[in-house]
């Protein structure tokens, strides 16, 4: 009997990669099959091809479905308006929306103020379709579409409005509808980003975004596990169903914030979906538009990079590297490796950028009870994050805030008690732990230790996931564990060569309280 995971059979689903689970998917549910269930694809209803994301497919032959009455577009309202950055923050935005039915002629209008959105843009419609029986999705079809704005003047905020034949932003009827974004400054300017992962759709996840859109930030970052549509997360066979509906909700309930502020996400392991694509991740493709300067746009959609002031910022894939949860592991055949080393060696070398800055999902460094570390980042990419002097290391996966003492090989280099200051070019690297955006807490073995509580202990009991499983270890790297619902604040300030930068980083929870402070310090460029 299958168990709900997306279909596949629970004795399969622990061995199988992403890309075998998608080929079982695929034969499952053949023409054979979907005619006989009566499920009509999508290529059926637009005439089109069923798009994936990843990459565009046949669609699988159905019988068409007969003509119907095309729905008035006054009457369909775009919804879970997202932003996100082109390869150059300072010239580029990606406007990305969903509707609920298919419309006609989509676009973006854009201008310098809200009654003057004079230049309109075309979109373009990425359609996911999903049968009955993956998962508990029922029959059932999602609209996403993109816009990308290009040759935009730094430093500037610009007013928009998404809409499609029926529903123009620029009409006073839908005048209530146009947002604002603000493009990244083109010389060093002070500036503030936020970050979290393992969002999921909640109460508590949307408390976070009320409360971290309070904090101004000119981005976000999101390291992985975003929605949660796949509960099982590729390899656990506890599960209550694969279901892409989950999406249209999370999109409804990030607008609020990500409608103003770029939402830069990274991908975890429960935002591999196997139907969609043999990576997992053409739902992905069809949700986000990022940019595509990363090592592998066909297999890793989700690793990039891009410069905000003086920051150089680092999206990677930890699915890649994951021993824990291995159903993409080694999918880029080496390369996500060879193009990070590539990138800190650049944004090292550059007079322009002073912090680099990476976010990923699986931790390196994390004395959680339920995922702990991760041997694969520990063993593929510690080693450059300390030739490099990475700055700031933020991660997901682990759901509850933990941030270590300065680290370099495997060791504790210098003590970071809340409100001190590391300097990375000689001291070593700090990692963050902030997967507490909304999902269910974990727990740590060791006691609470945060601000206004400190708890110190000479060591933690733990374990890392390895090539031959989990191994036991004794760390003394945990400085700072919180076991509630939070999120990062980062507050970068430059300076004048010679003098010292600082990004100031902040741990808030959903209270607003602060749990916990520190600095990262490097001499200006």
């Amino acid at each position: 009997m299958d168990t709900p995971r997306m279909g596949v059979p629970e004795q399969l689903a622990e061995r199988m990669s992403m890309a075998e689970q998608h080929e079982y998917l695929r034969a499952k549910f053949s023409r054979r099959t979907m005619i006989r269930g009566g499920a009509v694809t999508l290529g059926a209803v637009t005439g089109g091809a069923f798009v994936t994301g990843a990459t565009a497919q046949a669609a699988v032959p159905a019988q068409p479905l007969p003509q119907t009455e095309t729905v008035d577009g006054s009457l369909v309202a775009p919804f879970g308006r997202h932003l996100a950055f082109g390869n150059d923050p300072a010239t580029e935005i990606t406007v990305s929306w969903q509707v609920p039915l298919p419309v006609k002629k989509p676009f973006v209008r854009i201008g310098t103020h809200a009654s003057h959105l004079s230049v309109k843009i075309d979109a373009e419609v990425r359609t996911l379709y999903t049968p009955a029986g993956v998962g508990a999705s029922g029959d059932h079809t999602q609209y996403y579409v993109h816009a990308e704005l290009t040759h935009l003047k730094p430093g500037r905020t610009y007013y928009y409005g998404v809409g499609h034949n029926g529903f123009d932003p620029a009409s006073p009827q839908f005048a209530g509808t146009v947002g604002t974004f603000t493009t990244a400054p083109a010389h060093k300017a002070p500036f503030t980003f936020t970050a979290f992962g393992d969002e999921g759709v909640g109460y508590h996840g949307l408390a976070n975004n009320s409360l971290l859109l309070g904090q101004n930030p000119a981005f976000h970052l999101h390291a992985g596990d975003i929605a949660y549509a796949d509960p099982a997360g590729a390899g656990k066979t506890a599960d209550t169903g694969f279901d892409s509906r989950v999406w249209d909700q999370f999109l409804a309930q990030t607008e609020s914030v990500a409608k103003s502020v770029p939402w830069m996400p990274a991908y975890g392991n429960h935002d591999m979906e196997a139907w969609y694509s043999p990576n997992g991740y053409g739902g992905e493709e069809a949700r986000w538009n990022l940019p595509d300067n990363g090592p592998d746009k066909k297999n890793l959609p989700g690793v990039y990079s891009f410069v905000y002031g003086n920051t150089a910022v680092i999206s990677l894939d930890a699915n890649d590297i994951s021993f824990e949860i291995p159903a993409n592991l080694g999918i880029s055949g080496g390369t996500q490796t060879t193009w990070l080393e590539a990138q800190l060696k650049k944004y090292r070398a550059s007079k322009d950028i002073d912090f680099v800055v990476v976010f990923f999902h699986h931790c390196a460094y994390c004395t959680s009870t339920a995922h702990a570390s991760e041997g694969g980042v520990r063993q593929e990419w510690v080693p450059l994050f300390e030739k490099y002097t990475v700055d700031l290391v933020i991660n997901g996966h682990n759901h509850q805030y933990e941030r270590t003492d300065v680290i370099k090989a495997g060791a504790v280099t210098k003590k970071l008690p809340i409100g001190g200051t590391a300097y990375p070019e000689t001291e070593g690297v700090v990692y963050v732990t902030a997967g507490a955006a909304g999902r269910s807490l974990y727990a740590f073995t060791a006691p609470l230790s945060y601000e206004g509580h400190e708890n110190e202990v000479e060591s933690v009991a733990s374990f890392v996931n390895t090539g031959s499983g989990k191994q036991n270890e004794t760390v003394t790297w945990s400085r700072v564990r919180y076991l509630d619902y939070s999120f990062l604040r980062v507050d970068v300030t430059p300076a004048a060569k010679g003098r010292t930068a600082t990004l100031t980083v902040r741990g808030i929870a959903e209270t607003g309280a602060q749990v916990d402070h520190f600095t990262v310090a490097r001499k200006a460029k």
